[in-house]
């Protein structure tokens, strides 16, 4: 930030002292990193060679490209300066009456990286950082976000909002995001990308990216975005690696919320909802090797985290039947075990100086098990109570992955380039969940009616085939074509099987039992064309072609679909920019949302006798138009503002009733329109020298029109998400992060939730010569961060609040060694960056 100040201020001075050089020449040129990709936003001085005294100042373009016009005679050098990169002269050379005109060889600016005892230090991102055209939480180095996981990172990103209680991530008030690892999609429905992130390391992480507008470059899938996970990246010579190890643990003390909707007369069977304070430990490590020699680049990782952690939900509801009144109060606790392992290596073959050749495997195994308990008090509209239910749970989700990638590049020089990629993706989860229902009298005595006892058994098999090729072809003026193609065929069979116990004996129920098979072809197209009207203004136009053909089958229920389906989705971009500080960005893309898999399987998840879930084998999907102006000043402050329109909305958490026989449940539906305008600013602060900070609030009104169980259901409100970094430099190698977000009251569909929100304090010291970091954090320690909802339609009235284990300290060390003085490794974008997002399966 310190380096973008200075260089504005050398900028106006240089203006406003040009006034007074005769206008009689112009200077030209290039700037572009070692490996000779074109950088923005650089720095450009001209200096006079006999005093280097600042004549002109510039920054470069997106192309890489820069102008100094009114340049008088002299002998001149140019200076290139960026963060991260070394200060970077030009050869001097002359402005004369007979040559007005110099072209600056191109200027290639190198990392900016200082030994100390073989160790690298480079210069720090901020946490938050605000891109042309994309949001970047630096991960990597944060103090508060290590020894935590993905999730709770993404929790505290700008724009973004983790519904814990119905597993969905919003972006700027908008559902049907695209979450993608290293540029590939999970393949996971929206609950299982959120439990996969729940159990992904933060200290895996390098960063993540938030596109709120993409190109016809990516998949079109995505209502309100994508955001991608990038993992810490190997290097690419010599010998290296790290190794973290974590430990830390949550506290529970004993929630009097929980039951305060009770009775007066609740019996002794809550104590054991009560009492439920203690520790909540948590044990994670991971190892980094890479290993580089002649023309073959090994690289590997391992990560692995052993963690107990909690979830409590209060739930009440009145059921109105005949106009009789019901009163259900329940309080859920349901502790978890998890253990999971990940890992990932890959070879790269440089063929030639332009070709490479690279395999890359990764995975994981993990595996959940849970033993809740779930406490029901069932009263008459008199209040008195009339039954006592418990149902205990206990579940477990083995599940792994195997994916593989062959890839292939070939660079052609003058800038073209032609990549191809081919993947297979393997999911496999057998889930299991027992549920046991007790029934209980009004004054806690045991009934002895039997023990209903229900067994649920869902073997998953879901296997991806994907390709795809791109194309980069650079024109004479700058510009740019982009061109490539792919195909992806996606095979799921779940096999849902109830079984019920008359004594010990295992009884398939054929009433509950079903099997879902799904198969999806998506063939796609795009065009990208880049280039510049002018010198200030650049535009890319991209138009993308997808067809889709899907086909269900339900076997046991005898019921098929097949849907055939072929759209276009252009987008569009211009940059102007207005002078050395300010710059105007306008996008458009139209993009589509599909079903995930699981929304369309019409199994029914038990939580209790009266809740369960149940999913819409006829969803249909959703189509937005998007368009956003940003207006970015001195390269740090951004403000922007977006629209978009989407029609045949999905919401997966959709509240229905069946009053006669006390259940509600939630189904995936269709809504109508909902129409988003949103307003996001992003200012970093440099407070003092060992003080900054940085600062993100999203402002959005979201309105919902739609019809309903027969009545029209329309609202509108207006949100905002806030959040805040701080970074401080202490004495002798100490550093410290003191971060805060907030959610304000918002509608996710049919609820309406109450604030939330939450921060966290970290310290840092740097341990043998710099070589290791060793780093405590605590997160949420006041115990703020919860979900309170509540949905009023029609006959439909309940309220909800959740808990989850967000309150931890943690404590994590990280050595590295080997060769760390090396640039990073190639990043590659697999053919299955689109599908692995909407896998199927059980909730965690």
């Amino acid at each position: 930030m310190k380096q973008f100040i200075t260089s504005a201020i050398f900028i106006l001075l240089s203006l406003s002292g040009f006034a007074q050089v005769p206008a009689k020449g112009k200077v030209v040129g290039q700037v572009a990193d070692a490996s000779g990709k074109s950088l923005e936003f650089v720095t450009l001085m001209l200096l006079k060679v006999q005093d280097s005294t600042l004549v002109k100042g510039a920054i470069s373009t997106a192309t890489g490209s820069y102008e100094f016009e009114n340049v008088g005679a002299g002998r001149y050098r140019v200076l290139a300066q960026q963060l991260g990169y070394r200060k970077t002269y030009s050869e001097s050379f002359a402005i004369e009456p007979l040559s007005p005109s110099y072209t600056v060889p191109t200027l290639a600016l190198s990392d900016e990286t200082r030994s100390l005892a073989e160790v690298t230090v480079v210069a720090k991102k901020p946490f938050i950082e605000q891109q042309i055209d994309r949001t970047v939480v630096n991960v990597e180095n944060s103090i508060v976000a290590s020894g935590g996981t993905a999730l709770d990172v993404l929790e505290k990103a700008p724009g973004v909002t983790v519904d814990r209680q119905n597993n969905t991530i919003q972006l700027k008030g908008k559902q049907g995001v695209i979450v993608q690892i290293d540029g590939k999609q999970t393949y996971l429905s929206a609950q299982e990308v959120n439990t996969l992130l729940q159990n992904m390391p933060s200290d895996n992480l390098e960063k993540i990216e938030i596109i709120t507008n993409p190109s016809a470059k990516y998949d079109a899938a995505g209502n309100s975005g994508i955001i991608n996970i990038r993992l810490k990246k190997n290097k690419n010579f010599g010998t290296n690696g790290s190794l973290t190890l974590g430990t830390g643990a949550g506290y529970q003390t004993p929630s009097v919320r929980s039951v305060n909707h009770a009775r007066s007369d609740v019996s002794p069977l809550y104590d054991g909802v009560n009492n439920r304070d203690g520790l909540f430990p948590r044990v994670n490590g991971s190892l980094n090797l890479n290993y580089r020699a002649g023309k073959i680049n090994a690289f590997g990782t391992y990560s692995y985290v052993n963690n107990r952690q909690m979830n409590e939900n209060t739930l009440n509801r009145i059921v109105n039947y005949k106009g009789k009144l019901t009163y259900f109060d329940q309080t859920a606790f349901n502790p978890s075990q998890y253990e999971g392992h990940s890992f990932k290596g890959g070879i790269d073959y440089f063929l030639t100086k332009k070709s490479t050749l690279g395999v890359l495997v990764n995975g994981f195994v993990n595996e959940w098990q849970s033993n809740g308990i779930n406490y029901s008090v069932i009263s008459n509209e008199a209040h008195q109570v009339t039954s006592r239910p418990t149902t205990r749970s206990l579940g477990g989700n083995p599940f792994r992955n195997l994916t593989g990638n062959l890839n292939y590049k070939y660079d052609m020089g003058e800038g073209r380039e032609w990549t191809a990629d081919a993947d297979y993706v393997r999911y496999r989860q057998d889930s299991y969940n027992d549920l046991t229902t007790s029934y209980y009298a009004p004054t806690g005595t045991e009934l002895l009616q039997p023990i209903a006892r229900l067994r649920n058994e869902m073997p998953s098999d879901i296997d991806i085939y994907a390709a795809k090729t791109d194309y980069v072809h650079p024109t004479k003026k700058g510009g740019k074509w982009e061109a490539g193609v792919k195909s992806s065929y996606v095979l799921a069979d779940n096999n849902m099987m109830y079984f019920t116990f008359v004594d010990t004996q295992k009884i398939p129920d054929p009433t509950r039992s079903n099997r879902f098979k799904y198969n999806e072809n998506i063939n796609a197209a795009y065009l990208n064309w880049n280039g510049k009207l002018n010198k200030k203004t650049q535009v890319q136009l991209g138009l993308r072609v997808e067809n889709t053909h899907a086909h269900g089958n339900s076997v046991t229920l005898n019921q098929e679909f097949t849907r055939d389906y072929t759209n276009l989705f252009p987008s569009a971009f211009i940059s102007r920019q207005l002078d050395s500080t300010n710059t105007l960005n306008l996008s458009y893309s139209r993009r589509i949302q599909r079903p995930d898999y699981q929304m369309l399987n019409p199994f029914v998840n038990y939580l209790d006798p009266f809740t369960y879930q149940q999913g819409n084998p006829n969803l249909r999907p959703q189509y937005s138009h998007s368009v956003e102006l940003t207006h970015v000043y001195k390269s740090a402050f951004n403000t922007t503002i977006g629209y978009s329109h989407t029609t045949d909305v999905i919401v997966g958490e959709v509240p229905n009733q069946i009053a006669e026989k006390n259940i509600t449940y939630i189904t995936a539906q269709n809504l109508a329109t909902q129409n988003n305008l949103n307003l996001t600013f992003s200012f970093p602060v440099s407070v003092t020298k060992w003080w900054t900070m940085q600062n993100n609030l999203t402002v959005y009104h979201n309105r919902i029109e739609t019809e309903y169980l027969g009545g029209q259901y329309n609202v509108s409100f207006t949100a905002y998400n806030a959040y805040s970094s701080n970074s401080f430099k202490l004495p002798n190698n100490f550093s410290a992060e003191l971060s805060a977000w907030y959610n304000s009251a918002g509608v996710y569909g049919f609820f309406k939730s109450q604030p939330m929100g939450a921060f966290s304090v970290g310290l840092q010291k740097q341990l043998m010569n710099k070589k290791a970091t060793l780093r405590l954090n605590v997160n949420d320690p006041f115990w703020w961060n919860q979900f309170r909802g509540s949905t009023n339609y029609q006959d439909i009235n309940f309220k909800i609040n959740s808990r989850w284990m967000s309150r931890q300290a943690r404590i994590t060390f990280t050595y590295r060694f080997g060769n760390q003085n090396v640039k990073s490794a190639r990043q590659r974008q697999s053919a299955t960056s689109a599908e692995q997002g909407r896998v199927g399966g059980t909730t965690n």
